[in-house]
């Protein structure tokens, strides 16, 4: 079995110090109260979430319903959760040892207050091979039913063969996720909500967080960290396989915030007869043993603002927040995408979106990309160092999508996110060595600007058109600047000028920008020095 519930007597309390903590004991006893209820099926959830105050009942019917354990009649559902749509970064708080007192008084008073409600408590498994399989619980008010709905189906219900698939999956020595989420609670000390984990003892507690994205990635948080201390990689991101008529394969990994493109690479489907299979586009991992992946999660967590009703794709949505409705033509109920209600309309997709798809991906990664939006940088960069890489990965530069939602803040900024993941909980230097790790196994690494270089906008089709030639193995590099380290693949228009002073100037600058990030990196966050001879020695031969 995975991880660890349903101890024997004399496993529990002072003698498995790994497993209990004051956090985590007040969460998970939250989950035993007698205004719990147990949901048992995603059907049962499905009439819950149909029949709760406020969900509109779309006419449009869900695909493959009864392959996914729905009722054949199951239709889409919309519910939508007030102002906030999209991820609140700067109400997380880490539990550690100095603040585990303070915040266990906070949690056992917050479960207090949540007495006089009724509660829901389901279980999904994350990750999708025996590899790697961890059970996740999660408890939610009574109202919130669409938001528990939506994560059953985001992950992967704990009901039918997977829970039989999970009996038999690779022991973690580690206890089950708990995430007790209460929506309408905010604290004296919190009042904007607070995003709280506990990772070291798989843990969180959500107050003041209707998004369900916040549920989503809040799982994945946790998910990650027990992967990163059983020999993976955590990676935000997607992957995907190339199949060739011969036989050959090849893997690629991209890694961007949402919103950069990472969906539509993932997903896009090659000319000429190349073979795609997709392992995910959001959340995956890598084992640093083999380098083989794991899929974490079933389905995927898109913006509905590529998706008009008239798009193919539309019809594989099974629940859908933050966007509008209307009466079509033909009298039916229908969502009004394209974010003209708000600026992150989303939909969790079903699984069958991607034709080809898969669990897990035996053979290991060949190439690792970087998406950036930097406009000194040609479309495609090859990266020949193997710190270097790490670190062009540490100092992922790219701007925020919608699905951040941050007051005050210019979303069109260019920002530093490290692997293009927010969620991360462990040291940033553990990111770096495991990457670092994977490009030391033969993994190449490249940097795809998918923004715009010197002002002229890198288009969709050279993006996927230079990846299909580098998987092909029939792409040409030239060195950029005379950098060792560097080259980058040719394109009319796109042609890096190193005798321009201003180019050279604001391609350094943009080298120094990452180069004083690092420095500024402290404590926990602080990368070996490597990280940042590495980049000092690309700046020293820009002359």
């Amino acid at each position: 079995m995975a991880t660890k519930n349903n101890l024997p007597i004399n496993q529990i309390g002072a003698s498995s110090p790994a497993l209990f903590s004051r956090v985590r004991s007040t969460v998970e006893a939250a989950f035993y109260r007698n205004n719990v209820r147990k949901i048992t099926s995603l059907a049962e959830a499905y009439e819950l979430a149909k029949n709760c105050p406020g969900t509109t009942v779309t006419d449009l019917p869900i695909v493959n319903a009864k392959e996914l354990g729905l009722p054949e009649d199951a239709k889409v559902l919309l519910f939508n959760d007030g102002k906030i749509t999209g991820r609140q970064a700067a109400l997380r708080r880490l539990v550690n040892d100095k603040t585990r007192n303070s915040y266990g008084d906070l949690v056992r008073e917050v479960v207090f207050r949540g007495n006089r409600k009724n509660w829901y408590h389901a279980e999904v498994v994350v990750g999708l091979d025996k590899d790697f399989m961890v059970k996740a619980h999660l408890l939610m008010p009574e109202g919130y039913e669409n938001t528990l709905y939506s994560w059953l189906l985001n992950f992967q219900a704990f009901e039918g063969e997977y829970a039989e698939l999970y009996k038999n999956s690779k022991e973690i020595p580690e206890g089950d996720i708990f995430i007790y989420s209460d929506p309408d609670m905010v604290t004296e000390d919190y009042p904007n909500g607070l995003a709280l984990f506990d990772d070291k003892f798989n843990c969180a507690c959500l107050l003041g967080m209707r998004y369900f994205g916040e549920h989503k990635k809040g799982t994945l948080t946790l998910a990650w960290s027990i992967a990163g201390r059983q020999g993976y990689t955590a990676c935000h991101g997607g992957q995907k396989r190339f199949t060739f008529s011969d036989g050959k394969e090849k893997v690629i990994s991209v890694f961007g915030l949402s919103g950069s493109g990472k969906s539509t690479i993932t997903l896009a489907e090659p000319e000429g007869d190349v073979k795609v299979t997709v392992l995910h586009d959001d959340a995956f991992i890598i084992s640093n043993v083999n380098g083989s992946s794991v899929r974490l999660e079933q389905s995927y967590f898109d913006k509905t603002s590529d998706y008009p009703l008239t798009r193919d794709q539309s019809k594989y949505f099974l629940t859908i927040q933050n966007c509008g409705a209307t009466i079509d033509e033909n009298g039916r109920i229908v969502p009004v995408t394209e974010d003209i209600m708000a600026n992150n309309g989303r939909t969790v997709k079903s699984k069958f979106a991607a034709e080809n798809s898969e669990y897990k991906f035996a053979k290991a990664t060949d190439a690792i990309f970087w998406i950036m939006k930097d406009e000194t940088l040609p479309p495609v960069v090859k990266v020949n160092s193997c710190a270097l890489a790490s670190a062009m990965g540490a100092t992922l530069a790219t701007k925020r999508s919608t699905a951040e939602y941050i007051p005050g803040v210019d979303p069109n900024a260019l920002v530093i996110v490290p692997y293009a993941n927010p969620f991360r909980l462990y040291p940033l230097a553990e990111d770096y060595l495991k990457f670092k790790a994977l490009f030391e196994m033969g993994i190449d690494c490249y940097i795809i600007n998918t923004g715009a270089f010197l002002g002229k906008k890198v288009t969709k089709e050279i993006t996927l058109g230079s990846i299909e030639t580098i998987v092909k193995e029939q792409a040409t590099f030239k060195s950029l600047g005379g950098i060792e380290e560097l080259s980058y693949m040719p394109f009319e228009g796109f042609e890096p000028d190193f005798t321009d002073p201003a180019y050279v100037r604001e391609f350094k600058a943009r080298l120094l920008d990452r180069l004083n990030y690092v420095s500024a990196l402290k404590d926990n966050e602080a990368l070996p020095k490597e990280a940042l001879d590495a980049i000092q020695k690309i700046i020293d031969q820009v002359k």
